[in-house]
């Protein structure tokens, strides 16, 4: 089994001044993250922009970050959408690139029901032999995947690993850590639910805030581990207002801004997201002074 340690990034897609994917910025930014503490990169997910990246765009960003990363620490390719056959094929791309596992996320718009998540699923993940995080989003899927679905699919399907819970309910994490192998583990997509997530039992959290703080999180992630539980909580609080901050407005407008402020460039967003207005920039500024 793949292991994709406890701080996985989930990377901003880099653009230039024409919103076109920036190869120079993009080795800049992955090495970056790899410096400073991510155990495993996920590339094109919602952080990346995946709803406005083409499907040649998302190829290409693949190949740039398996070419950069040179085997240092897993890669992990977004190639989850709400059209099952769409997935599988940008799967199999995926997969001759040489990526180390896939993201797949709950379809969204066309809310199946739980065995319609159960059959996409297994069919997209049945289609190749790599590891598999499902990536269970409510907020922006509108459909919760139950826990009995995501247990379901853990018990049935040898290469589905992971999963990355977004929904920020204990309760469901919980049922879905007690009922899956031992050797499934379950991720929180929402910064700062790091440390419950990890307290009842989950691995770690598909992030966001470590492209500016990942070195904080790292000494919080291990502190909570080495069982020094009070330094973790501290952690926890002197960094939640930045983990809350990232999302004063949609993501990854606030942490590209951040990414700037600590000099590293990865451009704008692309519409409908629209960079931050003057007041928001002010926020997010003062989150690091």
């Amino acid at each position: 089994m793949m292991d994709f340690g406890r701080l996985v990034t989930a990377m901003v897609t880099p653009f230039d001044s024409q919103l076109r994917i920036d190869k120079r910025k993009t080795e800049a930014l992955t090495e970056h993250l790899i410096a400073t503490g991510s155990t495993a990169l996920v590339v094109a997910g919602t952080t990346g922009e995946s709803p406005t990246l083409t499907g040649e765009e998302k190829v290409e960003l693949f190949r740039y970050i398996v070419e950069i990363v040179d085997g240092r620490i897993p890669v992990i390719a977004g190639t989850g959408s709400n059209n099952t056959a769409a997935s599988i094929e940008l799967t199999q791309k995926a997969v001759e690139i040489g990526v180390d596992a896939i993201m797949l996320v709950v379809p969204y718009y066309n809310k199946p029901s739980q065995e319609g998540l159960y059959q996409h699923f297994r069919t997209i993940a049945e289609s190749t032999r790599l590891p598999v995080m499902l990536y269970n989003i409510p907020g922006r899927s509108v459909i919760n995947m139950q826990p009995e679905t995501t247990v379901r699919l853990a018990n049935d399907v040898m290469n589905i690993i992971a999963i990355k819970e977004a929904n920020s309910d204990t309760s469901q994490m919980s049922h879905i850590i007690e009922q899956t192998p031992d050797d499934f583990v379950l991720y929180t997509g929402d910064d700062g639910m790091t440390l419950p997530c990890m307290s009842v039992g989950g691995k770690g959290v598909v992030s966001v805030a470590s492209h500016v703080i990942g070195p904080e999180m790292a000494e919080m992630i291990q502190a909570f581990v080495g069982g020094d539980i009070a330094k973790a909580s501290a952690w926890h609080r002197k960094l939640l207002p930045i983990f809350e901050g990232l999302f004063i407005t949609a993501n990854p407008a606030p942490v590209k801004a951040a990414l700037a402020l600590k000099g590293i460039d990865t451009g704008g967003v692309r519409l409908p997201l629209v960079s931050l207005t003057e007041q928001e920039h002010e926020y997010v500024k003062g989150l690091f002074s």
